[in-house]
Formats: structure tokens, sequence, C-alpha cells
């Protein structure tokens, strides 16, 4: 289940893409806990792949959410801010 194809996530919701997310989060577990209590891996790249699809899924999330960030703006209510005051740094002598 490591390997994931990047056109299927490209079409997957947040909420689905954040359930795969805790899943491959648990198979990595499961995969660093053997590796920790030394037993034969059956396949040792998993590891290393479980982690790239970990990653390319948290990637996708965040473009999701930018995405959708840009499409609906909030107002932010502006507050007046004055950098022209320079805090006075008293010297030891």
């Amino acid at each position: 289940m490591a390997k994931i194809n990047r056109k299927e996530l490209a079409q997957l919701s947040v909420e689905q893409l954040k359930e795969k997310f805790i899943g491959l989060k648990k198979e990595l577990m499961k995969l660093n806990m053997q590796r920790a209590t030394g037993t034969p891996p059956e396949n040792p790249g998993m590891i290393r792949a479980t982690r790239k699809s970990i990653a390319r899924i948290h990637t996708y999330i965040t473009q999701k959410k930018k995405a959708t960030a840009i499409e609906t703006p909030q107002k932010k209510e502006q507050t007046k801010v004055s950098h022209s005051k320079k805090t006075e740094v008293k010297k030891k002598k």
C-alpha cells in the first residue's frame, strides 16, 4: 500500500487524503517497529517508499488547502501598526 499513484491522489478530497495519511503513518510505525526489534523485513525498500508516499500526500493536502483559500478569501481586519517608533536600548557602561 506504500506506493500511491499521483493521479489517484489528485482526485481525492482532503478528507480522503487525511485518511490515507493516517493509514500510511500506522504502516510506517509497524515497519519501524519491525526494524527496531531486528525482524528481517519482507521488503526492505518499503520503509522508504512509505515515507515518500506520506510526504507526497502531505504535499497534496497543503496544495488543496491553499487552492481553497485562494478561491474563498477571508476578510481580515486591518490593524494599523506603527513602525515609526524605534525601541531604545540602554547601553551598559
